[in-house]
Order: structure tokens, then C-alpha cells, then sequence
């Protein structure tokens, strides 16, 4: 099981945090760097300095680190245009040489868009639907053709279809609880799908739905199946609790519902995700600052999975 670290720097996070972090995930050997893509804090926290913008963030990355992978858990398809995101995409993955990873979900989070002036739409799913179709769309078409797209919500016409991306095709996430539409979208677009903060018996269910709609989909179950989950891990009871008292959470609750306790504990729940063919997991970091942290799980979790 790889495991990928997860931040959420709407909460209160520069780019030099992030970088610090980063760089820390990558000499501790872990696969991967990812970000959420928000503009504005949640549950009461000031977010200060201010929002960093997930595609400006992971360009900065790209040359800033050498081997991680990067990419966004996830990208919110309501703030940028199809078209435009391919190149910034592509562009990204050229600047890092070919080590970006896109997740793409529709948008949820109606205060942030008040707040920064941006349409908040009807019917968010079909747009998705759409930018996945286009943003896949310009990275497959070979040089020198050109791409059209006429859809319900967006029109391209005799598109060149540049830049193109290092890898091909660059690994797209889609996820997400969603019965039936999600399991589609995965089926048709993507190379990951990825359960978010769920229960392991929640996970294996969607895992399932997922599985028939590749099957339905006439395609090769070759999906990489992963989760997120809040980390809070400490090699003591009473480094648990001071690790979840600086995230503002209770320890059962994490216990139940995310990766808490002794490294040992932690082992043992992922081996439990392991089993219903999670093969990927996104440790939510929510303490920046706290590296040791980092340190730990690489010392005394990844080695035993």
C-alpha cells in the first residue's frame, strides 16, 4: 500500500509551509503530495495568511522538489474553464517532468464561491461530466489534429489541442459517495478512484458500485482504488490526544472515523483497507507544522505495508 500525504492549506498555509512539507514527504519517502483545491477556511479557523491557489502551488513544486508526484484531491471543476485547466495541467506536468496526478470533482463548497465572486452553479455534475470529456479530451488528440467539443455547457471548435503533457495520459482521480453518476465518471475517465473519509464498510460498497460500472463500461478493472483519511498518529496515548487537541478532534472520534492511535493500531486499520483492495491511501495532514509527525508514520507505519 502506498501512502500519500494530504493537506487542506485553506485552513492557514504559505507556500513556504507547504514547501516545507513537501519536501519533508519527499526525503521521508513517501509517494506523493497532494492538495485540496478551496479558496476559504473551514470550521472556524481564521485560515490566515490567505488561500495559495492549488495549480500556482504545485507549478512552484514542480521545480522546487525532484522526485514526489503531485496533484490535487481535488481539483473544483467550478473555478476554472476546461480548456484553460488542460494547459495549466500540462504545463505543471512538463515543469515537473512528467509527475502530475489530476483529481477533478464539481465543486461543494457554496461559501467560498460568494466570497471570491464565482458562479456557484445549477447542475455541477453534468458540468463535470463535460470538463473530464474535454480537459481528457485535448490531452489524447495527437499533434497536429485538432479537437471539437459541442456539449450542453461548453463549446470548442478547431482547438489545437496544446501543450501536451509529459505523460500519456497524465493519471486522473475521480471520487467521491455518489451511487451511480460517480461510479460512471469513473469508469469512463479515470485511472483512480478515491473514497474520502469513509468506513471501511462504506468504501468496500462504493468500491463495488465502482467495479460493476467498469465492468458495465466494457473496460479492464485496472483503477487504482483508494481512500483519504485523517492521520493522528503518536507513539503514546497522550501523544494521540495532544495531536488531536491541536486539530480540534476527539480521539475515539478519529479512531472511528480516521487513522488515530500507536502506529501499530494504524497498521492494522489500513491492513483492513487493504483487504477490500485499497491500495492507495491519502494521510490528511491537518497540523502543518508538526513534521515529526511525518517522520513517525514514515518510520514506524510504511515500512510494515
Amino acid at each position: 500500500m502506498e501512502l500519500r500525504i494530504f493537506t487542506e492549506p485553506q485552513q492557514g498555509a504559505d507556500y513556504d509551509t507547504l514547501l516545507t512539507v513537501a519536501r519533508t514527504a519527499e526525503d521521508l519517502g513517501y509517494d506523493a503530495f497532494f492538495r485540496s483545491d478551496h479558496y476559504l477556511a473551514m470550521g472556524g479557523a481564521d485560515g490566515l495568511p490567505g488561500p495559495t491557489d492549488a495549480w500556482i502551488t504545485l507549478a512552484g513544486l514542480a521545480r522546487d522538489t525532484s522526485r514526489i508526484r503531485l496533484g490535487t484531491l481535488v481539483t473544483a471543476a467550478t473555478f476554472r474553464l476546461p480548456g484553460p485547466l488542460a494547459i495549466q495541467v500540462a504545463q505543471v506536468d512538463r515543469m515537473s517532468g512528467g509527475r502530475v496526478e489530476f483529481g477533478l470533482g464539481s465543486g461543494w463548497y457554496a461559501d467560498e464561491h460568494t466570497a471570491y465572486g464565482i458562479p456557484f452553479p445549477d447542475r455541477r455534475l453534468a458540468r463535470l461530466e463535460e470538463q473530464l470529456a474535454i480537459v481528457t479530451g485535448l490531452w489524447s488528440t495527437k499533434p497536429g489534429d485538432t479537437f471539437d467539443y459541442a456539449g450542453e455547457f461548453y463549446t470548442l471548435t478547431g482547438s489545437p489541442a496544446l501543450p501536451k503533457p509529459v505523460q500519456d495520459p497524465i493519471p486522473v482521480l475521480v471520487g467521491g459517495a455518489g451511487p451511480s453518476r460517480t461510479p460512471r465518471l469513473a469508469a469512463r475517465y479515470a485511472s483512480e478512484f478515491n473514497m474520502p473519509f469513509a468506513s471501511i464498510e462504506d468504501s468496500a460498497a462504493q468500491f463495488d458500485r465502482v467495479r460493476t460500472a467498469v465492468a458495465e463500461h466494457g473496460r479492464r478493472d485496472d483503477l487504482v482504488y483508494s481512500n483519504a483519511l485523517v492521520a493522528c498518529v503518536g507513539d503514546s496515548d497522550a501523544e494521540v490526544a495532544r495531536r488531536a487537541a491541536a486539530i480540534g478532534r476527539e480521539v475515539d472520534e478519529l479512531k472511528q472515523n480516521g487513522l488515530a492511535g500507536s502506529p501499530a493500531e494504524v497498521v492494522d486499520k489500513l491492513g483492513r483497507y487493504a483487504e477490500i483492495g485499497s491500495s492507495r491511501v491519502y494521510l490528511q495532514i491537518l497540523d502543518l507544522d508538526d513534521l515529526d509527525h511525518l517522520a513517525l508514520v514514515a518510520g514506524q507505519v510504511l515500512p510494515h505495508l
